[in-house]
C-alpha cells in the first residue's frame, strides 16, 4: 500500500478524521473547502500531530504505536497552494536547495526538461507567473529525494490553460517516477483526470 492513514484531530470546534488505504498512483483527498484536507496532509507530513491514529507510507511507519517521526525524517515532498519559493534565490538556486538532501531519483537536468524550466533558471521568484512558480515548486520537491509527494491544491490559483499544463506534468510524475502522491482538491475535474483513487473528505 502507498498510504495507510487512520487519524483523528480536534482543532477548535472541528473534528478532523480520515481513514483510508491506497494503492499505487495518485490518491486524491476530495471535498469542500474547510473540510480538513490540508490538516490531514499536515499530519502525514509531521507538521501537525494527530490526537491518535496511525500513518504509514510505502510500508514505513511515520506515526503510531509510539512512533512519531519528525518532519525531516518523513522525507515528504510537500507542494503548497502558494508555491512558497525562497524570494532571495533565483530559480536555479531554489531548485538546488531541494537537492541538498542527497542523491535524488531524478536530477536537475531531468527536472528542468520535465517542467520546461530552462528559460526560468536565472529568474527571480517575484517575476514568475503562478503556473511557472508551481512548476518550480514541484521540481524542487522532486529534487529533495522524497519518499512521497503531498500536493495541496497546487492548481487553485491558476487559469485553466496553466492548470492543464501542470496536470500534464503531474501525470508524467505519477506514471514515470511512480512516487506515491497524495493530492488535495475540491475540483472534481482535476480529481477525475489525475486520481487513481478518491477519498471523500466531508465536514
Amino acid at each position: 500500500m502507498s498510504f495507510e492513514v487512520e487519524v483523528e484531530k480536534r482543532l477548535g470546534e472541528a473534528e478532523i478524521a480520515a481513514n483510508f488505504t491506497s494503492g499505487r498512483g495518485l490518491t486524491a483527498l476530495f471535498g469542500p473547502s474547510g473540510s480538513g484536507k490540508t490538516s490531514i496532509l499536515n499530519m502525514i507530513a509531521g507538521l501537525l500531530t494527530p490526537d491518535h491514529g496511525r500513518i504509514a507510507v510505502g510500508g514505513e511507519l511515520l506515526f503510531g504505536n509510539g512512533v512519531d517521526l519528525p518532519p525531516e525524517a518523513r522525507h515528504a515532498g510537500y507542494v503548497f497552494q502558494d508555491a512558497r519559493l525562497f524570494p532571495h534565490l533565483r530559480v536555479r538556486a531554489n531548485l538546488l536547495y531541494g537537492a541538498r538532501r542527497g542523491t535524488s531519483r531524478i536530477g536537475l537536468d531531468e527536472v528542468v526538461d520535465l517542467f520546461g524550466l530552462e528559460r526560468l533558471l536565472t529568474r527571480w521568484p517575484r517575476t514568475l507567473s503562478g503556473g511557472e512558480a508551481q512548476r518550480v515548486a514541484i521540481g524542487r520537491a522532486l529534487l529533495s529525494n522524497p519518499h512521497f509527494l503531498l500536493l495541496d491544491e497546487p492548481l487553485a490559483s491558476l487559469d485553466q490553460a496553466r492548470a492543464d499544463e501542470i496536470m500534464t506534468m503531474i501525470e508524467r510524475v505519477r506514471d514515470e517516477l511512480e512516487l506515491p502522491i497524495l493530492y488535495v482538491s475540491h475540483n472534481r475535474a482535476e480529481v477525475d483526470r489525475l486520481a487513481s483513487q478518491v477519498v471523500p473528505i466531508r465536514r
